[in-house]
């Protein structure tokens, strides 16, 4: 790989590893869904005018349904569903269980039309990823009826961001992929309008608040799937889905660092077994699938 197919990697893992960090600071002030609404206008503004310069909206209109149905899977329900998880759950540990998004494209790939075999590797990595996420959810690290409520939520938009792809193999494969990205955006956009204009809050947020919902929207959303198509592109989707194995250590990084918030060795050892095992479980479906597009934020 070159140099700059290099440098767009090592941003996105970056890049796509911060938003757990900037949502846990923006929630505090922005209602949930307001937050995943806005987040998803200011990536609609940057996209669709991309898309619409390369031509890439006038072969959707045959893909109304995949296309609703992938708005919901990947933005609107994942986004709110993360936001609303992160007021009572640490970043960290919602970086950690959405590296869980491999093991559900796995389970639910037959289910989509996507058969694969699957073999004993596949199983031990299956078997050792929900091994992981037991451990992780058993140190302690989660307590309280809240701090369920908040996996659920967070495992919720894993099953979503793992569906989304699906969606896309089985009934998008073909098109430019900007322009479904973009027009889905929009989708996910107009259906979370209503419910977060109802949660405007009181006082303007604080200017971290706003800063984390820009970078939220601009740089890890629109301009971070640029980035993924621009790498799958060079380096191929096998390659790309790498990212998925990295960015979970950058999420817990910042929480660690810069939340003051505690992993211990027990949830260290969990994440490790929960990315080997979506190593393992995914290794052989990396080239079979399209791009993870927003499997990795």
């Amino acid at each position: 790989m070159s140099l700059r197919v290099w440098a767009a990697f090592a941003a996105l893992c970056v890049i796509w590893g911060i938003p757990y960090f900037l949502i846990k600071v923006a929630v505090v002030e922005i209602p949930p869904l307001l937050l995943a609404w806005a987040r998803v206008v200011l990536a609609t503004a940057v996209l669709l005018p991309v898309a619409w310069r390369r031509g890439a909206l006038g072969s959707l209109s045959g893909h109304k349904a995949a296309l609703c149905a992938f708005a919901l899977a990947e933005f609107a329900i994942p986004f709110a569903a993360i936001s609303w998880g992160e007021q009572w759950i640490s970043s960290s540990v919602t970086g950690i269980l959405i590296a869980t998004v491999p093991l559900w494209v796995v389970l639910l790939a037959r289910s989509f039309g996507v058969h694969e075999p699957l073999g004993i590797r596949r199983m031990m990595g299956l078997a050792l990823g929900f091994i992981g996420v037991v451990a992780l959810l058993g140190f302690g690290t989660i307590s309280g009826l809240r701090g369920w409520a908040g996996v659920g939520c967070v495992l919720l938009a894993a099953l979503g961001y793992a569906v989304g792809p699906l969606i896309i193999q089985r009934h998008l494969r073909g098109l430019d992929a900007v322009g479904p990205l973009a027009t889905c955006l929009g989708i996910a956009a107009a259906l979370l309008t209503l419910p977060a204009m109802r949660l405007l809050p009181a006082e303007w947020p604080s200017a971290a608040a706003l800063a984390s919902l820009v970078v939220l929207g601009v740089l890890c959303t629109a301009i971070a799937m640029l980035l993924m198509f621009y790498l799958v592109n060079h380096a191929g989707a096998s390659r790309a889905s790498l990212i998925t194995y990295v960015n979970p250590a950058v999420a817990s990084l910042l929480g660690i660092g810069l939340l003051g918030e505690h992993l211990g060795a027990g949830g260290i050892a969990a994440f490790g077994m929960i990315v080997a095992g979506s190593w393992l479980a995914s290794r052989r479906a990396a080239q079979g699938l399209e791009p993870r597009l927003a499997a990795e934020r």
